[in-house]
């Protein structure tokens, strides 16, 4: 019995009437298991393309939006980057053979402190969830046993709570405490307090995706905490509310039952995990009558096939076939 076998209906036809040639190549090599031309031949499609070329000479991309929080440091060159890196990587399978791609992650790796955080997103302060979010694709990319990805990661597993999962600093904090502090020394974490899962989830990401660092025992019981709060609220404000986990989007952002089914995969949970099989029956009664899922943050038609895709990619991981 294959992954198939399980929902009402089939997902795959409506995702190979997708006009994207990204989104087909991966079908066909993820889900239908075909032989796939070289990842190189998505490079030089029209979408990518329109990315690279608004990409500035020093790899950053300027954000377009309102900068309105300039005033306390906000670095929104390194938000609009690590955006753009996420299509890269996770849509048109990017890596550093690619000069753009370098350049990208030579800015972000610029934003690096002695330390061994990446700073600016939120000013002068921690952003560990952002941390694990942005090294995930620099991992990806190939940069996995680079010393700056190796800096972070290492960084990362010092900033862990008591309970053994991770929590964002500012969290403790109401919003507005950001106006006050944001150029000051960054706030340690209040390690006693309780994990955040949207942190864990993120952080997690990059684990995951590392092959040496996803078998730390440090990084097993965070993720057995991630999965003890599948549908239940954030410890703190930020994503609080139950309904974030059903909120979806391709390539990941926010921690959600996708992504995190997603990272507990690499880390090799098995359907013989009680939450694992809670998350995969959701999906499995929560299909459509189309066969697809919704994406919730963006709502072209286009984003749908994406998180679709997505959503099939660990159903067959976990349910073979």
């Amino acid at each position: 019995m294959g992954w198939i076998d399980f929902l009402r209906n089939d997902p795959i036809n409506k995702l190979l009437l997708a006009q994207n040639p990204a989104l087909l190549y991966f079908v066909e090599r993820d889900i239908l298991g075909k032989k796939v031309a070289s990842i190189e031949t998505l490079w030089g499609l029209p979408e990518p393309m329109k990315i690279i070329h608004k990409q500035k000479p020093d790899g950053f991309w300027k954000y377009p939006g309102n900068t309105t929080h300039n005033n306390i440091g906000t670095n929104y060159e390194l938000l609009e980057t690590f955006r753009n890196l996420r299509y890269l990587v996770e849509k048109y399978g990017f890596n550093r053979a690619h000069p753009n791609l370098q350049k990208a992650v030579d800015y972000v790796f610029s934003c690096q402190t002695n330390e061994g955080d990446i700073r600016g997103i939120l000013s002068n302060q921690y952003m560990p969830y952002y941390m694990g979010a942005i090294l995930e694709l620099t991992i990806k990319a190939g940069y996995a046993e680079d010393r700056r990805t190796i800096q972070g990661l290492d960084w990362l597993l010092t900033m862990r709570q008591y309970d053994g999962a991770w929590s964002i600093p500012l969290q403790s904090y109401k919003i507005t405490y950001l106006y006050q502090v944001a150029k000051d020394d960054p706030i340690p974490p209040d390690r006693a307090k309780p994990f955040s899962h949207l942190a864990t989830g993120m952080i997690l990401r990059a684990f995951a995706a590392h092959p040496h660092y996803k078998q730390m025992p440090e990084v097993k019981e965070a993720a057995d905490l991630l999965k003890s709060r599948f549908f239940k609220p954030d410890a703190y404000n930020d994503h609080k509310d139950i309904k974030y986990w059903t909120k979806f989007q391709f390539p990941f952002w926010w921690t959600d039952l996708l992504s995190a089914l997603d990272t507990l995969g690499k880390l090799g949970y098995d359907r013989g995990d009680v939450e694992v099989i809670m998350g995969l029956d959701w999906f499995i009664q929560h299909q459509g009558e189309n066969g697809l899922w919704k994406a919730s943050y963006e709502k072209r038609p286009e984003m749908d096939l994406w998180v679709s895709l997505s959503v099939c990619r660990v159903l067959k991981h976990f349910l073979g076939g």
